[in-house]
């Protein structure tokens, strides 16, 4: 070990860094240390208060300094924040700047966006193979992954209900296809299996755990981290899905090292503002499209189109097609809610489509007189 490393342990924020402190955010919080702030990682937020492991231990506080008004800049689970030494109540100052936000579109009709966590490495996305899998729904979820900036991982859990391995093997091939880039594991935390590895890919830093309700995913993280810290319940046979155990997102220490966010389960996952996300997760289809013969081609049925080519072909799944174009459009729609410019441009285009059809259907009627 170096000296400047074996200073950095002996510092007085040494207790924050199994929770991922490091020199960069020491020197982030400088100014706020002059001030006599204390600086810690909030590991749970409910109802405008947050609990924040700190150098004096895990600490109460409140969150109302904090702007409340904007769900994009209210404190989160995963931020870094400044909090009073002291108070009743005592409240959280400011957070750091986030350096990875993993967010999604509210349920409201409002224009918002939903941060879910900050300051993540992993984003893994749990996926239960006691169903049939949906695709679909790991294309949405690593959308919004690859949008926050950390790296994204699928984790087939319950593999132990697919006892053949061939089958198993062909399972973990179909979401490799939709998740160029993204590692995908097998694992089972009933058996153990896999967990080893998940285990030595998360001790690098900070993962959020994301998936569907009775994914399976707070038997994962008591596995990985050894205990029954989360409480767990048992799914619906008729449709695999359980009730929402975790009801907050909270960080946990991994004993081999790493932090991990447990998130309650989505069922609506929104995106919000994941354009180069969603290019991300069907890049083959970015890469096809450069070969098309206009480049704003939008691929239903332009001529010279290299990604419909590819559909006829056999190359590229019509399925992955759907996907993509669905994704987009929504995208889309969210984006255009805060911007005058998309929404003109969307007029424009549903101006010309129609136009595009009156004159298709004035031809037919000419044909048929």
């Amino acid at each position: 070990m170096t000296s400047d490393f074996l200073a950095f342990l002996s510092s007085p924020f040494a207790a924050l860094v199994p929770y991922g402190w490091d020199d960069v955010w020491a020197d982030e919080f400088a100014p706020y240390a002059t001030e006599g702030l204390l600086a810690g990682r909030v590991i749970r937020v409910d109802r405008g208060q947050c609990d924040v492991v700190t150098t004096d231990g895990v600490l109460r506080a409140d969150t109302a300094f904090v702007t409340p008004n904007d769900p994009m800049r209210v404190v989160c689970t995963g931020d870094w924040v400044a909090v009073e030494p002291a108070g009743n109540p005592r409240y959280v100052r400011t957070y750091l700047p986030r350096r990875t936000a993993f967010v999604r579109s509210t349920s409201s009709k409002r224009s918002e966006g939903q941060i879910l966590a900050a300051n993540v490495d992993y984003a893994v996305v749990a996926v239960s193979l006691a169903l049939e899998l949906d695709l679909g729904r790991v294309e949405r979820f690593l959308a919004l992954a690859w949008e926050s900036g950390a790296q994204p991982l699928v984790v087939l859990t319950k593999a132990d209900l697919v006892p053949d391995a061939a089958t198993l093997g062909h399972l973990v091939q179909d979401v490799e296809k939709s998740a160029p880039g993204v590692p995908v594991l097998p694992v089972s935390s009933n058996a153990g299996e896999g967990l080893d590895v998940l285990a030595a890919v998360l001790s690098g830093g900070t993962s959020v755990l994301l998936g569907q309700s009775g994914a399976g995913k707070s038997t994962l993280a008591n596995a990985l981290i050894g205990e029954d810290v989360m409480d767990v319940r048992a799914a619906r046979d008729v449709d695999g899905k359980g009730r929402h155990t975790t009801t907050t997102r909270n960080l946990l220490a991994l004993p081999g090292g790493g932090v991990l966010i447990d998130t309650p389960g989505l069922r609506g996952v929104g995106l919000w503002d994941a354009e180069t996300g969603v290019g991300q997760v069907f890049s083959e289809i970015e890469e096809l499209a450069a070969d098309c013969r206009f480049h704003d081609c939008a691929h239903e049925a332009e001529p010279g189109c290299a990604v419909l080519a590819a559909v006829d072909s056999g190359v590229l799944p019509e399925r992955r097609l759907a996907s993509y174009r669905k994704l987009l459009r929504e995208n889309q729609r969210i984006v255009a809610k805060t911007d005058a410019r998309v929404r003109a441009e969307i007029r424009r285009d549903w101006k010309r489509k129609g136009a595009e059809g009156r004159a298709a259907m004035d031809a037919k009627r000419g044909r048929w007189h």
